[in-house]
């Protein structure tokens, strides 16, 4: 290597180190990952961050002589550290596949090809066969300098093997970042065989690692909030299963009534009542936004059942010119049943409750405002478990919202926000 520092191979180091120190930060406070994930990248990144470290004061070492009795050491660690971070990687991987690494034939040649390499750099400061410094303070190789690398190469190119071989047993972002993380950095030190290019290597190996980090991370995070979206369907779903037993039994009883005093009243709150209940054992299996008239014809199959058995206790009011949009299963139709669980009161005066809808600049938006004694969070402030619950699916499912505030003259206003960017409007 020339002692004369170029100014570029500062600037490439120094954006190396720069861009280890920034994967380290992440790494650390990560979200969507696991702790061994995590703790994995924490070392990795350390590792780097050392390795490019060494790097520079490699460098700077070849410009100040008073550095030459340091050289040696700086050198071997700057050797040592490439090596551990490619049996990091084999590691990642066995741990990806799901396989034990000490059971591993990938992870025994790696072994195997690391000691040799190691004994081979323990060797090299005591003797002149791979490397040493000439008297002009210059790094030179020596005769079986090549031969070490050829090491360092193959077990490059064994994890490059191990990656596509274990490729069905990847999700696609992990292989992909695999090879993001290996093919480049195996070019580097492909051509490093034959020229010195210490600078390329060290920014090579570190903005590969962050690639693959990205990759790893972004599929991660999604994985996460693929398991949220799931357990808020299976939240929505369990709701359905506990409708209320008072609701089913009191329209039971009605319709059995019905059946002699009016018929054809008792029939049509069976149809209603079947529709609902088609309605939210259909909403169990779905996992995508529907049209919000599916969901609206849900709402007044479950409207037209509380109104037969309280004719004269709840009114709603229909303003929804606007129903070409999407929403997710479930939504609508528990926000008016909450209206009317808790604005419903025998001795109190009527319920009134308005479903309206409209076009806004931004996207879609629903109304629901009752008469009722007016929203009442819990002790944290929170929304009661069933709006909490819409809450989140809107969010994941439509990066929608939902807002909740008392009347200007009583009762409760739900409003549904969904933006034109979700797809959903």
């Amino acid at each position: 290597m020339n002692g004369l520092m170029l100014p570029i191979g500062f600037i490439l180091i120094g954006a190396s180190l720069m861009l280890a120190l920034l994967g380290l930060g992440v790494a650390v406070i990560m979200p969507g990952t696991d702790r061994w994930s995590r703790r994995f990248f924490t070392v990795y990144f350390s590792i780097l961050a050392l390795y490019v470290s060494f790097s520079l004061a490699e460098e700077i070492s070849y410009m100040r002589p008073e550095m030459r009795a340091a050289q040696n050491i700086i050198l071997y660690l700057n050797t040592l550290l490439p090596a551990a971070l490619l049996l990091m990687m084999t590691v990642y991987l066995l741990h990806c596949c799901g396989e034990n690494r000490y059971c591993s034939p990938l992870f025994r040649i790696e072994a195997v090809l690391g000691g040799i390499f190691f004994i081979m750099l323990n060797i090299a400061p005591f003797s002149t066969w791979f490397y040493y410094v000439s008297a002009k303070n210059q790094f030179c190789r020596g005769p079986l300098y090549l031969l070490m690398l050829a090491f360092l190469d193959l077990m490059m190119v064994t994890n490059l093997v191990g990656v596509i071989r274990l490729r069905s047993r990847l999700s696609k972002r992990y292989y992909l970042a695999f090879l993001v993380g290996m093919l480049p950095m195996a070019i580097a030190m492909f051509i490093h065989f034959f020229v010195p290019v210490f600078e390329l290597l060290a920014i090579g190996t570190v903005t590969c690692a962050l690639s693959m980090f990205a990759l790893i991370l972004s599929d991660q995070i999604e994985q996460d909030l693929r398991q949220q979206r799931e357990i808020a369907n299976q939240r929505a779903g369990i709701m359905v299963l506990q409708m209320r037993p008072h609701f089913i039994y009191n329209t039971m009883m009605s319709i059995y009534y019905l059946c002699k005093q009016n018929p054809d009243l008792a029939q049509q709150i069976t149809l209603d009542f079947t529709t609902y209940l088609r309605k939210n054992f259909t909403a169990i299996a779905s996992e995508e936004p529907i049209p919000f008239s599916a969901e609206l014809e849900h709402t007044r199959a479950y409207l037209s059942v509380e109104q037969a058995q309280f004719a004269d206790s709840l009114f709603v009011d229909y303003d929804t010119p606007h129903i070409d949009f999407r929403i997710p299963p479930l939504t609508l139709q528990p926000i008016v049943e909450n209206a009317v669980k808790h604005g419903m009161d025998q001795d109190s005066e009527p319920l009134h409750i308005l479903i309206r809808t409209r076009r806004t600049d931004s996207g879609s938006e629903i109304v629901v405002e009752d008469t009722g004694p007016g929203y009442e969070p819990d002790d944290n402030g929170d929304p009661g478990i069933a709006l909490k619950n819409i809450q989140q699916r809107l969010e994941m499912m439509c990066y929608g919202s939902l807002t909740i505030k008392s009347g200007e003259g009583g009762g409760t206003v739900v409003t549904v926000t969904i933006p034109f960017s979700s797809g959903c409007s």
